[in-house]
């Protein structure tokens, strides 16, 4: 028979492996007797894990979620996992750090040594994108509140900072706390964004999460709406390129570049390239504005030949105006 204690690191494993387990079976896993089971499920228990007794005619145990955090158990998967997902966690603009970087040294001073010479091969260095304006930081507190309610599929009532000063009225009272039904909490170029109806507004909106200061108490439940086409990551998408959530750019034209189709792949991420031969292809792009179409297919250095709209005909001979001037 093993060891009192590492009987008891075996019957925590086993545990948290699966949701039940029937005392017969647990015995005979840990080739010990029924009485063994229950004085090791006891002393478990005194040391701060939540393992429920189930009753019925194969009753038998359930380690449980309980009011604080016992010391946890591990494979060698989980605990690289772990502690390269806490690394990553660093990066993600959410506002946890500081307590991810303290649970990576707590998690690596447990670990054994061939599996600490592993995670410490695996280094992440976040380099943000050059930007007048870096992402803000998010209160992890608020990304809790707000994935609290979508989970309980409760209204939502918060205030939300505008980027232009907050709305008052004549007596200097500030704008009511908006409404909505939330659907999705998502991740979009480093910040946070919330995806919900706006009761108030009736219609989808996108807010960031830095802006939101959640109210309490949340409103009542709600039943979820589809949101338009389906899928949240095309619908933000579509947001962010100024459609109405299709995923489509406001502006999309089509050239035709005297480079070969594998050269322009590679820097177009979301344009369709076509070949036409060796060293021809043909491009549909999207984007913002018509001149800013014109200026990312100019970027190519190739001959072009514009297909269509009029409209990005237009824009290259307004972009070749005004680089005329400069030059000059």
């Amino acid at each position: 028979m093993p060891k009192t204690s590492a009987r008891l690191l075996s019957m925590l494993s086993l545990l948290q492996a699966r949701r039940d387990w029937p005392g017969a079976l647990l015995a005979e896993r840990l080739e010990v007797s029924p009485r063994t089971v229950r004085r090791d499920v006891d002393r478990l228990r005194e040391l701060g894990y939540p393992i429920l007794t189930t009753k019925g005619p194969d009753g038998g145990y359930r380690l449980d979620a309980g009011t604080e955090l016992p010391p946890l158990l591990f494979d060698d998967e989980q605990a690289v996992a772990l502690a390269v997902a806490l690394q990553i966690a660093a990066t993600t603009g959410a506002g946890i750090e500081e307590a991810a970087a303290r649970a990576l040294n707590t998690v690596r001073q447990v670990m054994p040594a061939r599996l600490r010479r592993r995670i410490d091969t695996f280094q992440v260095t976040a380099v943000e994108r050059p930007d007048l304006r870096p992402a803000p930081q998010v209160d992890s507190g608020v990304l809790m509140a707000l994935s609290a309610a979508l989970h309980a599929r409760e209204v939502l009532r918060f205030d939300y900072a505008p980027a232009s000063p907050p709305e008052v009225d004549d007596n200097g009272v500030q704008a009511p706390p908006r409404r909505a039904q939330p659907h999705h909490l998502v991740t979009w170029g480093g910040r946070w964004y919330l995806v919900a109806w706006d009761l108030d507004r009736e219609d989808w909106r996108t807010f960031r999460a830095d802006r939101i200061t959640p109210r309490t108490p949340t409103g009542p439940r709600f039943t979820p709406r589809e949101l338009p086409g389906g899928e949240v990551a095309a619908f933000v998408a579509g947001r962010f390129r100024g459609s109405d959530g299709s995923g489509d750019w406001p502006c999309r034209g089509e050239v035709i570049l005297d480079l070969p189709a594998a050269a322009v792949s590679r820097y177009t991420r979301d344009g369709i390239v076509e070949e036409l031969g060796p060293d021809r292809c043909r491009l549909v792009l999207g984007s913002w504005s018509w001149p800013g179409l014109a200026a990312a297919i100019g970027r190519f250095d190739a001959d072009i030949e514009v297909v269509g709209p009029a409209e990005l005909k237009d824009a290259f001979a307004h972009l070749a105006r005004r680089y005329a001037d400069a030059a000059a």
